[in-house]
């Protein structure tokens, strides 16, 4: 390994010829200081960057004008990333996250790994970080593939426990030092705190193994396990981040009931909402990081016992179809992520409950629960999934009910006036297999207002 002291020593011309295809570390892991010099050095061009969700100052790199010399393909989007998506600059990736380590290796090949490390460990190991997903993939390939590793060192960047990549790995080392980003979450509100009681309520229970991301609805369910006085969680998932902490700091998380009983938490991504979220991580034995094709497996997923896995989407329609990367048809606003691989495996878990939470309403007053969804739109849960809904209305659980049952039980998750336009719709439509017989003065079928609880 050569550490050198001026990014143009990493980041050049001669060592990114034309038809060098990168992948590198994303969300809080994105080496800044390499990027930014991608951006500056015009020099560089025809090369290929992949990655997901990048986070920090890195709008440089996805300029008009750099887009032109380099070809992004964006795995899930960020506010950085989202006009170059949408504006035809950059391209979408669509893959699951479990789905990144095969697709790394298999076709996208790349001959350069871009990442952010920290360390060394004792035993001459540098941590990913706060990123791993296919980091790890990444290097091996371009490794096998005669390329290169380039590592850029943040002082502040957390040794994480889990993968490691030996000394020996890494041909070129820059040391930096800047603020992570930090992702602070604002209160939640008495919507979403309703959310978090129903969640936390009806399906929370001792020896559980959670999974849910950041926000102000995990916050929510967070604060509403805390108040119900469950123990002994387990954790198991994709993205870490400060609600799941406080679980950890509380005790409240144990991990001796996972797959594994290892008695640490485990995932692949990590945001902090400060840099003493990140300080938290630096050789914690209470997490560990692992590749996005562990994490996500649908396998390792459904051997979670009693596995909730709590995810957010952008709208529902009446069938229970249910899109969370598209706001229409072609605009990417994020990606397919792991909500997919989550649903899916925690449906397979042993009492396990795959949940998609969402307000039911926007900002401006629009319904997010609808009656079809919108022409063209991906989604990243099909009406087949047996998906729990919850709104601050309720929550809805379709398994064991017809198609009928299922649309009235939705149209309850709205609020009004659009809940009874939907039943309206309803009751007029012969296409929904014979609902009307569903409709009735009480409860449907399914349906637990949170009223009730």
């Amino acid at each position: 390994m050569k550490i050198v002291q001026r990014v143009e020593d990493i980041v050049n011309r001669s060592l990114l010829p034309p038809g060098t295809r990168i992948y590198a570390s994303g969300t809080a892991a994105a080496p800044q200081v390499l990027f930014r010099q991608l951006a500056a050095d015009t020099s560089i061009q025809d090369i290929e960057l992949i990655g997901a969700l990048y986070q920090g100052d890195v709008d440089a790199l996805f300029s008009r004008e750099t887009c032109r010399r380099i070809t992004h393909r964006v795995i899930f989007n960020s506010r950085h990333t989202r006009e170059a998506v949408n504006r035809g600059w950059a391209k979408y990736q669509l893959m699951h996250l479990s789905n990144i380590s095969t697709q790394v290796r298999g076709y996208l090949k790349p001959t350069v790994a871009m990442i952010s490390v920290a360390g060394p460990d004792n035993g001459g190991n540098y941590s990913l970080g706060t990123t791993v997903e296919g980091v790890m993939d990444a290097v091996e390939t371009a490794r096998a593939n005669g390329g290169r590793v380039l590592a850029e060192r943040n002082a502040k960047m957390p040794f994480v426990l889990g993968d490691t990549v030996p000394e020996a790995w890494i041909d070129y080392l820059l040391d930096t030092d800047y603020p992570l980003p930090a992702r602070p979450i604002d209160p939640p509100d008495e919507a979403e705190r309703r959310i978090g009681r129903i969640i936390a309520g009806l399906f929370v229970e001792d020896r559980c193994t959670i999974q849910y991301g950041i926000g102000k609805v995990p916050e929510a369910v967070t604060d509403a396990i805390l108040d119900k006085g469950v123990k002994d969680l387990g954790i198991h998932t994709e993205l870490f981040g400060d609600a799941m902490r406080r679980l950890v700091d509380t005790g409240v998380v144990t991990n001796r009931y996972t797959r594994e009983r290892n008695k640490f938490s485990i995932s692949t991504l990590f945001l902090a909402g400060s840099q003493s979220g990140y300080d938290w991580l630096d050789y914690n034995s209470a997490v560990q990081s692992r590749p996005s094709d562990y994490t996500n497996s649908i396998l390792t997923i459904a051997a979670q016992p009693h596995m909730v896995a709590i995810n957010s989407a952008i709208g529902v329609d009446l069938h229970g179809n249910i899109w969370a990367d598209s706001m229409k048809a072609w605009e990417i606003y994020s990606g397919v992520g792991g909500q997919c691989d989550f649903l899916r495996g925690a449906n397979l878990s042993p009492g396990g409950v795959p949940i998609i939470a969402l307000k039911s309403m926007t900002a401006k007053g629009i319904s997010k629960i609808v009656d079809m969804c919108p022409e063209g739109i991906t989604t990243t849960a099909i009406a087949a999934d047996p998906v729990v809904i919850v709104t601050e209305n309720g929550a809805f659980d379709p398994r064991g009910l017809s198609i009928s049952e299922r649309v009235v039980g939705i149209a309850h998750l709205a609020s009004e006036p659009f809940k009874t336009q939907l039943l309206q719709k309803i009751y007029d439509s012969p296409a929904f297999h014979h609902a009307k017989g569903a409709l009735t003065d009480g409860n449907p079928k399914g349906f637990h207002p949170y009223e009730t609880l």
